[in-house]
């Protein structure tokens, strides 16, 4: 498998920043969000202003993404992890071959400062987290205003 990085200085085009939403939007299933909000956050990370960025990892094998990492630079550096990852997603038919825990090994590795996520009690990925080393301070907490 072979890993690619989009960064702010190595910016994916419109047409791999739509296959990669499209790929999350896929295999997220029901841990995912609406194309548009996923779109949202590809932008994010490839945004070059001073108060945004972050990066975006695939997997590919034979030019076709089997996995996609997005993480979003918080920009609260000392009082909130300096990154989030917003989505992990692998393919379908391809889990349990070791690429998300391969994606997540270089997010880490590249990250500058810590890294927070969020994942629901019974996403299967929650295992994977915690073999890296995520631990759960908190209990999260919202309030959604309609």
């Amino acid at each position: 498998m072979e890993i690619k990085r989009f960064t702010p200085s190595q910016p994916a085009g419109d047409e791999k920043v739509e296959q990669i939403a499209s790929f999350l939007h896929e295999h997220l299933e029901e841990y995912g969000d609406e194309k548009e909000d996923i779109r949202k956050a590809l932008d994010y990370a490839l945004d070059g202003d001073a108060s945004r960025g972050g990066f975006i990892l695939t997997g590919e094998k034979q030019s076709r993404i089997v996995g996609a990492v997005v993480v979003n630079h918080t920009g609260m550096e000392g009082y909130i992890p300096e990154n989030i990852l917003v989505y992990i997603a692998v393919h379908g038919g391809k889990r349990g071959e070791g690429i998300g825990k391969k994606l997540m090994q270089e997010a880490i590795s590249i990250s500058d400062g810590d890294i927070a996520l969020h994942v629901e009690p019974d996403n299967p990925a929650r295992r994977l987290y915690q073999k890296l080393g995520f631990t759960n301070k908190y209990l999260e907490m919202r309030l959604a205003k309609e």
